[in-house]
């Protein structure tokens, strides 16, 4: 895997300093309340595994997939909900957990639907975040990095369901995704 690599952007310890701000962050803002988390599968798996140790309040967690990509590298622009909510998120505090944002296409697909079942808060946080690629205008509450426009892989992130337990976020050399 790692003769796959072009360069390594976010290591694995800058990743841990920047969850932990995130879960203090979190912490404080839910504060005496109860957080349900919903976790975007399958790429904010391993982010939101981390992210909700972080985190001091009570937490309930749920997982949605939803896909614009299949194995390509660019968004169809088409959401499709593969996987569907466990449980009702009506009056709860939601915080949806996504691994990346480029088009923004399917967050905001999500966003809506989720808005559409009456939370009493909805909120986003994403651990990457490409705003040069966005399509759609999107509120982010929490952002773990900004990244330049390159294809990326690891910590969670994948290429036709490859690199995800890499430790670390970094570009996929070219060859690789233009075979």
């Amino acid at each position: 895997m790692n003769q796959d690599i072009k360069e390594v952007l976010i290591s694995e310890e800058a990743l841990k300093q920047r969850v932990s701000e995130l879960g203090k962050a979190i912490s404080e803002r839910y504060k005496g309340q109860e957080l349900l988390m919903i976790g975007v599968l399958k790429g904010a798996n391993v982010f939101m595994s981390d992210l909700m140790r972080a985190v001091s309040v009570p937490i309930q967690i749920d997982f949605i997939a939803a896909s614009s990509y299949g194995s390509s590298t660019e968004s169809s622009g088409v959401v499709r909900i593969v996987k569907d909510l466990d449980y009702s998120i009506e009056g709860k505090h939601v915080m949806i957990v996504e691994d990346i944002i480029d088009t923004g296409l399917t967050l905001k697909y999500l966003y809506d639907n989720f808005s559409a079942r009456k939370p009493a808060s909805l909120s986003i946080i994403s651990l990457l975040d490409k705003p040069e690629r966005r399509k759609v205008e999107l509120t982010v509450d929490y952002t773990g990095f900004v990244i330049p426009d390159e294809f990326i892989v690891g910590y969670g992130i994948d290429y036709a369901e490859k690199y995800r337990n890499l430790p670390f976020v970094a570009t996929l050399k070219a060859e690789v995704y233009t075979k």
